[in-house]
């Protein structure tokens, strides 16, 4: 998912400079890196199980942490961590010549992250007492490119580090209970973290308990769900125990798998897989193209299913059938839709959600899950769960509470098939000559079908993740004969630029073939990484460019191959508008999308912003990114003129009070409001207050939680930040 860099003389040559040395900081980062780990700055791994540390010394030891380990089934763990755990488990795989996500995943202390600098706030090693506040984003970008961050990376002291202080390893329900039960007397905060694919850092922060759901029960394995179509008409259960089957074939499906909270996609997949390879290929379920990508912050996110036909079947959110959560006050819950109406007339494929109704757990204590018992919530129980089913799906993770378990919707398998432009590793000198008219092809094939002749039907077939050379179909389409009629009309139909582009040898499904063509031999059978772990993420944020914009001209769309500078996120029309429930939160901006792609600052908030989106309501701001792969850098304009972008020479204090925050720019003013107001109902004393996440910018999260915070055993930890910035990308992925 690297950038893509499309040069363009008419680009300001500060913002283009700006754009590119961060591009460079992707490759250049990892470069300096191994010269850290070839002169052994970053030590040696650490044969040390960290399972075996104290939990009652380090971080906050005058707390009875003794009486939490005491309500923690036996298969959890709750373990003392320290930035040694980071530098000695997490640094060495990126120095490895096939760095894998797998890998860092399963390190004993739960600490490490796709990306390097994510253990560092705002991932700039830089040392700040205040998170960077009084320092510029032009520092950033000097930093991040050309600066030398090797004494800033090894220092155990530098105050900008971002780590845990406690990690709880979850194996139940009630595990969770007890920590956030814990965590609300004690006045403390609680981290989130599955596979930790937050580019922004919402899944690591220092002075918090990290909650690792990476061991909690799998249930994917077990989880698939015929439903028995005679229960139609029947009445939802008190427990809610049919509800996800009831919903489900009101939407014409009859199959559904729950999932773990701490599950990845290459689970989720394998069990699908299985399930399929023993009764002969009838599921499909719609995911990330990363196997080590969660459903949980994936979905929360709005999850962009590219490589997973979710054009034909809706995003990640719109998947979701029924939640299982505990929420910051300890109570653990499922809920879901028990009302719903058709809504085919106004062109949607499912029933819109009406009510949402929930259950509480009586018994919370009780490890094992045949023994729980659900009831109706408590008199005293206060929360809207029709505000909280619209929260959780769109409103990032991470910030609502803890997913223990989710059902999510299987749909009828489809054949699969996979097209590739020969682009990587050497493209031929045919190839390279042709590259842009595949890149046209490509969107007039997804985004304008009847250019090529091709039917909706075919187009909504296929998609691709932001990279320039992929096609991943489902079902019938007509890719290879498409891309001939394009050539021959302009006349190019030579043999060896039509073999430039060519199917691949026939799998059954995207994950299969991912499996079978893993380069990583250190993890036979499990999907792949998609990217691979790097020093630094991704540091922009994607524009989602409206379907009904893009069509509008020959102009337009001439404009998209002049500007752009990645390759397209194809992920966009169909059933990604058709396929909501008109009950979450994910910004109409998501629904109406052509494709995402990325933009200098300038060129799009002053040319072609005013374009896309209506500015014509300056007291609402419109939903304008995608929050899924959202950069760390990214602000949204200035607050008084939306035509000029935040001024890099700005500190991020100035940033947070002149510009539009992040979180508005991927929500909109007035959904932004609503999900600020669900968030201080949900959770009032900020429990959950994760990096950059909704209600992490607000007045109330702002507040200082550990005053009295001591020094870890091996790095003393500064105080937390007085006020947090606002203007980094909310949630997770």
């Amino acid at each position: 998912h690297g950038p893509i860099i499309k040069q363009n003389s008419n680009r300001s040559p500060a913002i283009h400079i700006i754009y590119n040395k961060l591009t460079m900081a992707y490759f250049a980062g990892t470069a300096r890196f191994l010269l850290l780990i070839a002169v052994g700055i970053t030590g040696n791994p650490s044969t040390a199980n960290a399972a075996s540390a104290s939990p009652v010394s380090g971080w906050r030891s005058h707390l009875d942490w003794a009486a939490l380990t005491s309500k923690l089934s036996s298969s959890a763990s709750l373990i003392d961590t320290t930035y040694d755990n980071y530098k000695d488990e997490c640094f060495p795989e990126f120095s490895e010549p096939s760095p894998t996500n797998h890998a860092l995943i399963d390190q004993p202390s739960g600490m490490c992250l796709p990306h390097l600098y994510l253990g560092w706030e705002m991932s700039w090693p830089r040392p700040s007492e205040n998170g960077h506040l009084d320092q510029t984003y032009d520092q950033a970008v000097q930093d991040l490119t050309d600066g030398s961050l090797e004494s800033w990376l090894v220092d155990p002291t530098n105050p900008s580090l971002n780590l845990p202080s406690k990690v709880l390893f979850p194996a139940v329900a009630s595990d969770v209970v007890a920590a956030v039960n814990f965590a609300k007397e004690h006045g403390l905060e609680i981290s989130v973290k599955s596979s930790g694919h937050s580019y922004q850092g919402a899944s690591s922060k220092k002075n918090t308990l990290l909650l690792n759901m990476n061991r909690y029960t799998h249930y994917a394995p077990t989880g698939i769900t015929d439903c028995d179509a005679s229960i139609l008409g029947s009445t939802v259960t008190e427990d809610l125990s049919n509800q996800p089957c009831l919903l489900s074939l009101a939407k014409n499906k009859s199959s559904l798998i729950r999932v773990g909270g701490g599950e990845n996609f290459d689970k989720v997949y394998r069990a699908v897989i299985a399930a399929n390879e023993e009764e002969g290929y009838k599921y499909h379920v719609v995911g990330g193209a990363a196997g080590t990508v969660s459903p949980m912050g994936w979905t929360w996110q709005g999850g962009l299913p590219g490589t997973m036909a979710g054009r034909l079947y809706g995003f990640g959110v719109d998947q979701v059938v029924q939640l299982e959560m505990v929420l910051p006050n300890g109570v653990h819950v499922k809920f879901g839709p028990t009302e719903w109406e058709d809504a085919s007339a106004e062109g949607f494929i499912v029933p819109r959600t009406k009510v949402v109704s929930g259950v509480c757990r009586s018994n919370p204590d009780e490890h094992d899950e045949e023994k729980w018992i659900w009831e109706r919530c408590p008199e005293d129980f206060d929360i809207d769960f029709n505000d909280l089913y619209f929260a959780v799906r769109g409103g990032g993770g991470g910030t609502w509470g803890v997913v223990t378990s989710v059902f999510l919707q299987l749909h009828d398998y489809l054949p699969f098939s996979a097209y590739f432009f020969i682009m990587f590793p050497s493209p031929t000198e045919e190839c390279s000559a042709i590259a842009p008219q595949f890149a046209e092809f490509k969107a007039q094939y997804i985004s304008v079908p009847s250019l090529l002749n091709v039917t909706k039907e075919h187009s909504l077939a296929c998609g691709s993740a932001d990279t320039p050379s992929e096609f991943w179909c489902y079902g019938e389409e007509d890719v290879m004969q498409a891309w001939t009629r394009f050539l021959d009309t302009n006349n190019s139909t030579d043999p060896a630029n039509v073999a430039c582009l060519s199917g691949v040898p026939e799998f059954a499904g995207y994950a299969e073939g991912q499996i079978y063509l893993a380069s990583n031999d250190r993890f036979p059978g499990k999907v792949a990484d998609s990217p691979a772990p790097m020093t630094i993420g991704p540091y922009v944020a994607g524009v989602l460019v409206p379907q009904s914009w893009f069509d509008e001209s020959e102009k337009n769309r001439k404009t998209i191959q002049e500007y752009a500078k990645n390759a397209p996120y194809y992920a966009f029309g169909g059933a990604t508008a058709s396929g909501s429930d008109q009950a979450n939160s994910l910004s109409q901006a998501h629904r109406n999308a052509a494709f995402m792609t990325y933009f200098s600052l300038e060129d799009f908030w002053g040319n072609l912003f005013p374009q896309m989106f209506d500015v014509s309501d300056k007291t609402n701001f419109p939903p304008v990114f995608g929050s899924n792969h959202a950069g760390f850098l990214t602000a949204g304009p200035l607050k008084e003129d939306w035509t000029k972008p935040c001024p890099p020479e700005w500190t991020f204090e100035e940033r947070r009070e002149k510009c539009i925050s992040f979180q508005e720019a991927i929500y909109g003013t007035e959904r932004l409001a609503r999900l600020e107001a669900i968030k201080k109902a949900v959770d009032p004393q900020f429990i959950f207050n994760c990096v950059n996440c909704i209600g992490n910018n607000l007045p109330e999260a702002s507040k200082s939680r550990d005053q009295d915070d001591e020094p870890s055993p091996s790095a003393s930890e500064p105080e937390p930040l007085s006020a947090s910035p606002s203007d980094e990308p909310s949630g997770a992925s």
